[in-house]
């Protein structure tokens, strides 16, 4: 008998895009960028728990995702600092206007939107990346796609299979 040998994944979260930006040219990787409500939203606690604090995902991530999250929670005591908050006021401003949540957002490590999700992913959420980050299911502009893909060999070889 084999022995078996569990590894568990854990997420590291950046607070800061500009040092998610450096790191994702550095390690070619794409940017995650999640806005919840982390006491609040019901659908952002359950993204979080159900596909952020998976194995499936968080070992994607490790190698493929800059993972950062803008947070806007409600009570008085989560909240942020005033630094982290206007940092996350101008990622809102941004890249969420409407104010939605969650509201995800793949980005290359120029901060260009390459796909984005309106409230709870569909069913296969790491699928979704593995089958050309669903291009056949949303816009996506060919040459920001191909820019993106230049810029992660890692992910570029898991969209190339899908395309």
């Amino acid at each position: 008998m084999l022995p078996v040998f569990l590894y568990s994944f854990t997420i590291h979260w950046v607070a800061d895009i500009n040092k998610a930006k450096q790191a994702a040219a550095a390690e070619h990787k794409f940017i995650l960028l999640n806005f919840s409500g982390s006491d609040w939203c019901g659908p952002c606690i359950r993204l979080h728990k159900e596909i952020f604090e998976s194995d499936t995902f968080a070992a994607f991530a490790e190698n493929n995702l800059v993972m950062v999250n803008a947070d806007f929670p409600r009570q008085k005591k989560n909240q942020l600092s005033k630094i982290q908050q206007q940092q996350n006021d101008k990622l809102a401003d941004k890249y969420n206007a409407a104010g939605n949540f969650p509201y995800t957002l793949l980005l290359n490590a120029d901060g260009d939107i390459v796909r984005s999700w309106d409230g709870f992913p569909a069913a296969d959420f790491v699928g979704q990346f593995h089958h050309g980050i669903g291009v056949a299911a949303a816009p996506v502009s060919w040459p920001l796609l191909l820019h993106s893909c230049a810029q992660s060999a890692n992910l570029a070889s898991l969209l190339s299979s899908g395309l």
